[in-house]
């Protein structure tokens, strides 16, 4: 074979390799979110009455492929930042059920997601990922409903945390009977960055 068809044989296959792989390479996003702007709000029922709070967003940086739905990143909350509108409470809450003083962070880590992510609007997604708390981690499922417009993300999500089976100390009393588990509600907001 001559050396030029051999040379030119080469660059197409090596152009046919750039082309197949270049929407892969270019679909990455990174979304980075914004704490000011991001919360994860509480719920928690007992036989009196209902306890709502929330929790701060320390940060989030997650990096996602809408072809392939794998992802990899953190959503890191802050564990003494709850607040449920009763210092008391709150006081226990933060040292007795989430120990924060020695678990200070709770974090999500997501790893794959299925659904089709909509580079614009709306799209419903299933996010799979490693929920850790009081240093163990559970692999949990969460619905999310995310709105892109621009660079702008926002996510809405919701999910329950059988709290007491996962090691936190049930809040009952003889006289008061909590719920099992607790019922979390995500707000994020972010920036994508392709």
């Amino acid at each position: 074979m001559p050396q030029s068809l051999l040379r030119s044989a080469l660059l197409l296959i090596v152009a046919l390799i750039v082309t197949a792989f270049a929407p892969t390479l270019q679909a990455q996003e990174k979304l980075s979110l914004d704490p000011a702007h991001s919360e994860v709000h509480f719920t928690l029922g007992d036989v009196l009455h209902t306890v709502h709070g929330t929790f701060h967003v320390q940060q989030g940086d997650i990096d996602f492929d809408p072809a392939s739905g794998k992802a990899t990143g953190t959503i890191v909350v802050d564990a003494l930042s709850g607040q449920s509108g009763n210092a008391t409470r709150d006081r226990r809450m933060t040292k007795d059920q989430l120990k924060a003083p020695t678990f200070k962070t709770i974090t999500f880590a997501p790893a794959h997601f299925t659904g089709n992510f909509s580079a614009t609007g709306d799209s419903s997604l299933k996010v799979h990922g490693v929920f850790t708390l009081l240093g163990t981690p559970h692999e949990i499922d969460v619905p999310m409903q995310v709105q892109v417009s621009g660079d702008q993300l926002h996510a809405t999500g919701s999910f329950s945390v059988p709290y007491v089976q996962w090691g936190l100390k049930d809040p009952s009393t003889l006289m008061l009977r909590v719920n099992k588990e607790v019922q979390i509600d995500l707000s994020l907001t972010g920036t994508l960055n392709h």
